[in-house]
Order: C-alpha cells, then structure tokens, then sequence
C-alpha cells in the first residue's frame, strides 16, 4: 500500500531522481492513477549459497564447484496489487571466471524450461563469456522450483483428441482446465511472459546491473522481445537465438512445430537409411512407415517394467521431439531406437529423453507440459468458444495428422488445452513492435525444426531498427550451442559489443 506524504516540489524532484538512478519505477504523478509501490521488490539483495543436489535434482561436479550458488529472488504474485502475495524465483549463479563486467541471464526455452537445471547441464558451454559474466539461470515463475504449476498427473495424462465424441473431449478440456487450476494454486492466473518479464527486470536490478544483458533461446526470445518493449531503456547486451513468432496463434504455432519436426525426422531417417548398421533398413520411406508403426504399436499395448511403469508411443514421441532439436544427437538416437525395436528396451530412450530415474525433486513430474500450456494460453487472446471447438475439432485432427503422422496428436492437444482457460493477453500480439531500444541481435537457423527462419525475419521487422539478424546456414533448434561461428560472434557480441551486420550469415557446419 502507498503511504501518502506531503512534499515539497523540490522534495520531489529529489525523490525521483534518486529513484531513477536506482533503477527503480518512479511514483505516479498524483493527479492521476496511483501506481503499485515496488521498492521492496527492487531494492532486495540476493542471498547466495550453495546448492542443494537432493532438492534441486543437480549433478554432483555441478553442486561441488565453488563458483556454482543458488539463491532466490522474490516477486509480487500481482504486479497490479503486490500486496496479494510473493513468490520466490529460483536462480543458480555460475560466477565469472575473470573480470566481471555484470551478470548474463540465461532463458534456455519452452515455456517451462527449468534455468537452474539448464545451466547445470551447459554450464560448460558458457565457460568462454563467463570470463566477463556471473552466468544466471532462473526458473521463471510456474515452472522448476519457484511455484511450479501442475495438472496433477503425469505428462502423458491428457484428453484425447476424438472428433467422433467433441462432447466428451469438452468434457474432458473443462475437466483438465479446473484440475490445472486446483493443482496449481495462487500462481496460475498470474503466469505468462508479460509477467516474466516483469520478474526480469527485478532480477536485474537485484544482480546489481542497470541494464539487461541477456541470452534467451526458442521461447527465452519471446521473453526478451518482451522485455525491450516493456523497459526498452533498461536493455544492455541482449541476444534472441530461434526467434519465436510475436503473432502466430498457438494453433499455427502448432502446425509450424509438428511440420517442423516431421521434416526434421525425416531427415534424419534419410540420414540413418544411408548408414550401415541402420535398425530401419535402406528405404527411407518403409522407415517412415515403420516409425508410425512403432507408435501406434507401443500406444496400443506399452512395454512395463518391473516396477508396472508403461511406455509408450508418445513417449517415443516426446524423445524424438527433443533429440531431433540436434544433428549431433542424431547417432545416438539411431542406437537408441534400435535397442528399442531389437531388444524391447527403451532405456537409451528414457536417458535421451531426460525422464529421472528415481531422483528426489520438488517439481511435479508434469510441469514442464502443465507450464509450457499455461504460459501460451495466457499469451494468446485467442480463446474458441464451445460450439466451434465441437465444429471444428475434426478438422483440426485431419490438419494436425495430415502436417505430421507422428507429432500432430502431441501438438494439437497443447492447442486444445487452452480451452476452459481465461482469455490471455494481446500485448504481445499488439504493443511488442518498433521498439526504442539499443541494438540487439537475433539469431535464425534455416533448419530449425521448431522456430522457422521465416520467425526471425518476421519479428525483426515488427521490432525495428534495434534488431540486427543473423543468418545461420545450419541445422537444429537454435545455433549458439550448434554452430562455432554462431557461437564466436555472440561471445563477440556480449563480451566486447562487437556486433555483427545486419544480414550476415554463419555457413552451415
């Protein structure tokens, strides 16, 4: 609540210059609207210590090193009415290795990515800018450890598609909807990158840095073209690499992402078809049967452990939709798929696919899916009524089929689910445009299977004359951790502020 003071005119100018050069949002003028009071959250400092492997599901080397911490900055639920209630946001910090010149936080995607495992598991791939930067991942609100919503079940507990019975899969969406809500908690209305990015920039203002430099990848994009619209003034050096759409509804972000990923496992068939020793045979296209196949089959009667926990064919699924994001996975896949169809064992799978084997967490085993359909619900504004999900569900499916045989079901079901939620924000959609702020380089990939390049030129455009493309001639989801000459020139970027011309490319390596 803001407390009322009576002041003189120099008083305030005083006031508001210091608020100003502290980074924090100054107060409203007093004929208008009052704003929110947020010093709190502004002037907290971070308590850094070390990380906890038994909570945090983290690697032994990783807890071990003495420049890994952990900490946690807290956040109003309601930036509107911070006085509803906190959360606490997860961070790990991985403290520069020489001259440290602030601190880089680091989005790896989703939505419902987890920053602190992300850079558990890449912390080596930052070790040439952690020269310069404390290296900060975050689990934004409703994912990982802070808050984490969930749907009360396990990720492959969702309603099937059947445009034979649209009445029951009605059912079945208001059902979810209102377990969702229940799982979840406080948290769930106030999810949504219009609010993450609020978050960030407390998170920069507690790190000590008066601007903003970030690397954010796939959905990590969305966030910061946020945030240079919302604190276009507070941007220092930041990088969008698999530049998301700021337009696309989640249907079409859908289909983009099943064609996407069928073209790129029919790449890779090609690729394993060409090679000796290859479980699906010489005929690329028999091997595209044959991994349908495989699917349907495993959906219809799942393998059990020993223990009676199923796999199935969306498991398959979901494997493949992460391993295909990378060529260099490729030849592992290949090993794994075969000790699957020669031997019935999907543990290669199971490892590729990043499912705990037995680790103790805090974190609902469906969050990552529940935060990754929240977040996008609450993006778009797009919101179908009953009688045209019941019209048009059939026509859905065939789309959804017809673009991917293995991922339609997986992609559309992410699309049904926002039904039964409230209607999301258009901000994104139409405020985040012609940006005034510094400079910042956005990264396409021509292959990418789950960002078009066409994303990236699209979203430059719409953003202004700040971003700076770059073309990457390569293969995979995203390219700094694909490509060196990615990789060199964003380092480039971050470390010395060299950035590259607008248009120019990377070869494909």
């Amino acid at each position: 609540m803001e407390v009322a003071v009576r002041s003189t005119p120099a008083l305030t100018t005083v006031a508001a210059l210091a608020l100003a050069l502290a980074g924090l949002p100054a107060a409203a003028d007093p004929s208008g609207p009052a704003e929110p009071d947020l010093r709190r959250f502004y002037t907290q400092k971070i308590k850094w210590a070390a990380c906890k492997p038994d909570v945090q599901n983290l690697p032994e080397d990783v807890t071990k090193d003495k420049d890994v911490s952990c900490g946690k900055v807290t956040v109003p639920l309601d930036y509107a009415k911070p006085g509803r209630g906190t959360i606490g946001l997860a961070l790990m910090r991985v403290k520069a290795s020489g001259d440290k010149r602030g601190s880089l936080l680091v989005n790896f995607g989703g939505p419902g990515g987890a920053g602190v495992a992300g850079l558990a598991g890449a912390k080596k791939d930052f070790g040439y800018v952690g020269k310069g930067y404390d290296v900060v991942g975050f689990d934004p609100r409703g994912v990982g450890l802070s808050a984490p919503v969930s749907c009360g079940g396990q990720p492959e507990e969702e309603p099937e598609a059947d445009a034979d019975d649209a009445g029951a899969v009605l059912r079945q969406l208001r059902e979810t909807a209102a377990k969702c809500a229940k799982e979840s908690g406080p948290v769930l209305p106030y999810i949504g990158t219009v609010n993450v990015s609020r978050d960030l920039d407390v998170m920069r203002r507690a790190l000590g840095d008066k601007k903003l430099n970030y690397l954010g990848f796939s959905y990590g994009t969305r966030l910061g073209a946020v945030y240079t619209a919302q604190f276009p003034k507070k941007v220092g050096r930041m990088v969008l690499d698999g530049v998301d759409t700021l337009t696309e509804n989640v249907q079409e972000q859908g289909l983009v992402g099943a064609e996407g990923r069928q073209t790129a496992l029919d790449n890779f068939l090609l690729w394993c078809t060409k090679n000796a020793g290859c479980v699906f045979g010489e005929d690329s296209r028999m091997a595209r049967h044959a991994m349908v196949k495989l699917i349907d089959d495993l959906d219809a009667y799942p393998l059990k452990s020993m223990d009676g926990e199923e796999f199935t064919g969306q498991d398959v699924v979901s494997v493949l939709g992460t391993a295909l994001y990378s060529r260099q996975a490729w030849p592992a896949l290949s090993q794994a798929l075969g000790a699957l169809l020669a031997d019935g064992d999907p543990r290669a799978l199971l490892r590729m696919g990043g499912r705990p084997q037995g680790a103790r967490t805090e974190v609902p085993e469906d969050n990552s899916d529940a935060a990754l359909m929240a977040v996008n619900c609450a993006d778009d504004p797009d919101r179908p009524g009953a009688e045209r999900v019941e019209k048009e569900i059939g026509r859905l499916q065939t789309e959804f089929e017809e673009a991917s045989p293995v991922f339609g079901r997986s992609m559309l079901l992410p699309v049904l689910l926002c039904f039964g939620r409230p209607a999301g924000t258009d901000y994104i959609r139409d405020d985040v445009r012609d940006v005034d702020a510094p400079k910042f380089l956005l990264v396409g990939t021509r292959g990418d299977p789950a960002t078009p390049y066409r994303w990236t030129e699209e979203t430059a455009e719409r953003l202004g004359s700040s971003a700076v493309v770059l073309d990457n001639k390569g293969d995979g989801h995203t390219g700094y951790f694909g490509s060196k000459c990615v990789k060199d020139k964003v380092d480039a970027f971050l470390l010395y502020k060299q950035l590259p011309k607008n248009g120019s490319s990377c070869a494909a390596e």
